[in-house]
Order: C-alpha cells, then structure tokens, then sequence
C-alpha cells in the first residue's frame, strides 16, 4: 500500500513540474546516495576521449546503492559533452537524472564531481575544430602525445564537499538557470551503448556496493568503459563514512516517465542522514636524515668530584673533518601527479 501511495505521489509531481524535455528520470529511492568518494583520475587511453565522472547508482535486486565507476568515454559525435547524472530530493523522494550528451553542459544538479565537473558546467576541456582540448590542471593526460592542452586553475572544494545529491536536508542547494534549462530542451543523446554496459558491469560487481565497500569502492575508476581488471583501474582513498540505515531497507520505486529538473525541492518529512565532511587526515611528516654520531672521549678512572666555575668546551678534534651539508632532492613537478577527485 505504500509503494502505491508513493507512486501516486510521484505522478502528481509530474503533473506540477515544468513542461519541459529534460534528462530522464527513472527511479526513486527513499535512502539518500553516499557521499562521493575520494580517489585520482586514471590517464587517458588516447586522445579524442572526454571523462564522465563516477556516480552512486540504485540496484533493484540488491536494494541498495551501487558506484558505477569514473572513466574515459568517446563522445557519440564531434562538439558533444557529457552532462553528469545526478540525485534530486522532489516529492519525498530522491529521483535519479539521467546523464546525457550535447553541443552544451546542462544541469547537473549542484554536485561536485570534480576534475572540471564543479557543480556547474565542465572545466575540463572545449572543443575546437573537431578537437577536444584538454585542461591538464583537471585531467590526466600526461601519459600520451597530445599536443592540444592548456592550463587553467580550477577550484575544486571536492575534498570538504563530498555531497552527491541536490535538495533536502544536506544536500546542494544548487537550482537551474535558464541556460540550463534551455540544454535540457535542446539536443541531446543518451548515454552511448559502451557506457550502458559500463553501468551493467558495475551493477553485477558485488565489490562496487556499498554494503560491501561502506563507501571506499575497490573500482572508483579505469582507464577504459567496462574494463575492471589491470592496468588503469584506480581504488578509492579510505575515508570515513557515518552511519546510515542500511539500503536493503528502503524501498525504491521504479518509474518510466519523463520529468524537467525543477526549482521546487520539497521539505523531507523524516531528514535523511546527514553526511558530514570527511575528517582530514594530518599531513604527513618529512623525514629528517640522522644525526652523524659524535666521537665519544675515551673513558677516564673515577675522580673525587670537584667544582669547575666554568668548563671550556674540548677543541674538535684535528683529524676529524666537518660533515658536508645534506642535500635534498628537487620536489616532484606538479604536473606529473594525476588530479585528485
């Protein structure tokens, strides 16, 4: 009687939102998704390949959350970007937005995905000409030849702002302009087949649930769509997660029908957890090289004590030559660490 209930109301929030063609919504879930996590973007394959970000997902089967890794993805044409998925709070429930290709960046819902994914629109790269140009302060692309890069420094609060969903209690406050709104109703393409059976492979991984990871996926991104094993797969950071009701006992409401992302975000009747910043762990400390023994005197036969006013120092030995100054190496360039989610 509740799933009944629940779907009655997500109609009527279908038949109050804007009329507009936006990303497809195709299910809602009563538990809010994780935070993100924490991990480093692996390099790119070749050039020509755009970064989709990483994303929390709902199972049916298993009635919980799933990460469906980040990873380099080939647009389905010149000139198109990927508009990131994402959760929204609307109507009592959170209702996954699907990603989706085109000519611009379209609503995202707030979420800081980072490397160039801020919350809104994408720093990561343009196209020109049939090319894609490639921001090197977000993206990894230090392991191949591609001469068309730049640099731009690009904020990225993603280390204190780990949230993944928009609306509610906790969630980002973020609404759609009107440029956004107008992506939502231009062209665009869904997700190409190779990122369908991405999210499968992830979906049938046991490892990428949350139940099994508590948030720490052993798979946060790879190289290559579908490719789980080997080189270019990276692990998320360890960080902490609080605790939450466990998903297997929320119930989720699958729905086929189209819906615009919205200004209007409901108040929560039962606030979901809250998922506080990550603690910072403290910085590491350099270590310092030993100091060189001192030669010790030899040993002298038991004397009476007695007062010395003031002792002089011995004079250094003549035969013992002073130590060279240490030196230390040049710290590594910047630009040769991969950028950090």
């Amino acid at each position: 009687m509740s799933k009944i209930r629940s779907r009655l109301g997500f109609l009527a929030l279908l038949l109050v939102a804007p009329a507009i063609a936006p990303a497809q919504i195709n299910i809602s879930v009563n538990l809010a998704p994780p935070e993100l996590p924490v991990y480093v973007q692996p390099p790119i394959p070749e050039d020509g390949y755009l970064w989709t970000p990483g994303y929390w997902a709902w199972s049916d089967d298993a009635q919980q959350y799933y990460w469906v890794p980040g990873t380099w993805v080939q647009p389905p044409q010149p000139e198109y970007l990927w508009t990131p998925a994402y959760w929204g709070w609307e109507g009592g429930a959170y209702l996954f937005h699907d990603g989706y290709w085109g000519p611009q960046i379209g609503f995202y819902g707030g979420v800081n995905y980072g490397f160039g994914y801020t919350g809104a629109g994408y720093e990561g790269g343009y196209w020109q000409g049939g090319h894609l140009f490639y921001n090197r302060s977000v993206n990894n692309v230090s392991n191949v030849h591609i001469s068309n890069v730049y640099n731009k420094t690009v904020v990225n609060n993603v280390t204190v702002n780990r949230v993944s969903f928009n609306g509610g209690s906790g969630g980002t406050t973020a609404r759609p302009t009107a440029a956004e709104l107008a992506v939502a109703r231009g062209p665009h393409v869904a997700a190409t087949p190779v990122q369908a059976q991405h999210v499968k492979a992830a979906a049938t991984n046991p490892a990428l649930r949350f139940s099994a990871n508590k948030g720490n996926p052993p798979i946060a991104a790879t190289s290559r769509p579908g490719a789980f094993t080997g080189a270019g797969v990276v692990a998320a950071k360890h960080t902490a997660t609080p605790a939450a009701a466990h998903p297997a006992a929320q119930v989720a409401h699958p729905v086929a029908h189209p819906a615009a992302p919205t200004a209007h975000t409901a108040e929560h009747p039962a606030a979901p957890v809250a998922h506080p910043a990550p603690a910072h762990p403290a910085p590491a400390q350099t270590a310092h090289p030993a100091a060189p023994p001192q030669h010790a005197a030899p040993p002298h036969p038991a004397e009476p004590p007695r007062e010395v006013p003031h002792a002089a120092a011995p004079p250094p030995a003549e035969h013992e030559a002073p130590h060279p100054p240490q030196e230390h190496a040049p710290a590594p360039r910047p630009a040769e660490h991969p950028p950090e989610h």
